[in-house]
C-alpha cells in the first residue's frame, strides 16, 4: 500500500488546519456540535478501555502489564472515529493547525480561538457521554468497575503536576503522531491502524491525556471517588492540557512544519 510521504503528510496537515480555522470564523456552532462528537468519541474509548482493563482482575492480578495492553488495546476506537468522521478534538487540533498558522494561511488568533472552542466542545461531549451513557446505564455500578473509577479517578489528582505534564506532553506526542499516520494513508485500515499504534502505546505507558481525563476523572467523582472539581483543575486538566498543547505543537506540529514545510 502506497502512503504519503512526510512532505506530503505535513502539506494535507497543513489544509486540514486551513479548513479547521476556516470553519471557526464560517461557523462555530458546526464546529462546537463536531467538538462534542468529539469528546463522546474519545469517552466510548475511554469506557471500553476500562470495561476490558479491569474486567479480569485475577489474570491482571500477577500481570500489572496485561490490564494497561487490554486498556490500550480497546482505547483507540475513539480517535479512529474522530479521524475517520471528521470530529474536532483539542489535542489533534495542537498539532494540525500547526502547519498553516506557520504558512500564514491563518492568524494565530484563529488558530487559538479553534482550540478554546473545540476544547470546551470536548469536555460538554465527554461530560455527557460519562453521565447518560456511562454512569446512568450502570457500566460502572458494579466491581471491579465501581472500585477501577474511583481508583483512577484518584490516582490522576495524586501526582505532582511536573509529573502530569511531562505525561500529558507524552500523551498528545504519541496522540498526534498517530494523527499524522492516519494522514499518510486514504484507506479505513490504513487510517486505522495509523490511529491505533501510538494511542495504544500512550494508555500502555500512563500518559496523561487531557479529553480522556474529561471522561476518568467525572466518571470517579459520579462513583464516589474523593476528588473535588478545583482539585481536579488545578492538580490534572490544567498541566495535562498544558502538557499536550507541547506535545502536539512543539513535539508534531512545529517540528514537522520545520522539517518539511520551512524553505
Amino acid at each position: 500500500m502506497k502512503i504519503l510521504t512526510p512532505k506530503e503528510i505535513t502539506e494535507a496537515a497543513s489544509n486540514a488546519g486551513t479548513a479547521k480555522a476556516n470553519l471557526t470564523s464560517a461557523s462555530p456552532g458546526k464546529l462546537m456540535l463536531s467538538a462534542c462528537l468529539a469528546g463522546a468519541y474519545i469517552s466510548l474509548g475511554g469506557i471500553l478501555s476500562m470495561t476490558l482493563g479491569f474486567g479480569f482482575p485475577e489474570l491482571t492480578a500477577g500481570n500489572p502489564a496485561l490490564q494497561r495492553l487490554l486498556s490500550g488495546v480497546a482505547f483507540p476506537i475513539g480517535l479512529i472515529l474522530v479521524v475517520v468522521l471528521g470530529a474536532e478534538l483539542f489535542t489533534g487540533n495542537n498539532a494540525v493547525l500547526i502547519p498553516s498558522t506557520a504558512q500564514r494561511r491563518h492568524s494565530p488568533c484563529l488558530t487559538l480561538a479553534n482550540w478554546t472552542l473545540v476544547y470546551l466542545g470536548n469536555l460538554i461531549g465527554a461530560l455527557a457521554f460519562t453521565y447518560f451513557m456511562v454512569y446512568l446505564c450502570g457500566l460502572t455500578t458494579a466491581d471491579p468497575w465501581h472500585s477501577a473509577a474511583i481508583k483512577v479517578a484518584e490516582a490522576k489528582v495524586s501526582m505532582p503536576w511536573l509529573t502530569v505534564f511531562l505525561k500529558g506532553i507524552g500523551a498528545n506526542w504519541c496522540v498526534c503522531l498517530a494523527v499524522w499516520l492516519a494522514l499518510s494513508g486514504k484507506t479505513l485500515f490504513e487510517k486505522a491502524l495509523g490511529c491505533w499504534l501510538p494511542v495504544m502505546a500512550f494508555v500502555a505507558l500512563g500518559y496523561e491525556h487531557c479529553i480522556a481525563n474529561m471522561f476518568f476523572i467525572p466518571l470517579g467523582m459520579m462513583e464516589g471517588a474523593d476528588v473535588t472539581i478545583i482539585q481536579s483543575i488545578t492538580t490534572n486538566f490544567i498541566p495535562s492540557t498544558l502538557g499536550n498543547i507541547v506535545g502536539g505543537a512543539l513535539l508534531v506540529g512545529a517540528t514537522h512544519t520545520y522539517l518539511h514545510l520551512r524553505k
